[in-house]
């Protein structure tokens, strides 16, 4: 994967969290994130943006198959679904007693 080196995205979305896809062919899915790639900008959610891949057979006489794989996609494709409201929202931070903490933008509640 290609890493972005001039921009510094801040990342607000982290590893178990409920996104809604916003582009793409899987528009309107609702899913877990699998994993985040901060330097690439980019997150894995669970059964979404499947693609093909072409597994060669491993020993004569056994067959290769296509596989369903989730790949990478850009971070500003998925939004966060606050789990108390269960609304896609933008990410707030606040700052006290010398940690963060997520906000949900409509309801003011904390993201775990």
């Amino acid at each position: 994967m290609k890493e972005i080196k001039s921009k510094r995205i801040a990342v607000r979305i982290k590893k178990g969290d409920l996104v809604k896809v916003l582009l793409g062919k899987d528009r309107g899915k609702r899913a877990r994130v699998l994993v985040v790639f901060p330097r690439q900008g980019r997150v894995m959610v669970e059964g979404v943006n499947m693609v093909k891949k072409h597994i060669k057979p491993k020993r004569s006489g056994s067959k290769g198959q296509r596989v369903s794989v989730a790949a990478p996609m850009t971070i500003s494709n998925v939004q966060l679904v606050c789990p108390s409201c269960k609304k896609p929202t933008r990410v707030g931070i606040s700052r006290d007693n010398g940690g963060r903490q997520r906000l949900c933008k409509k309801c003011q509640a904390p993201i775990k």
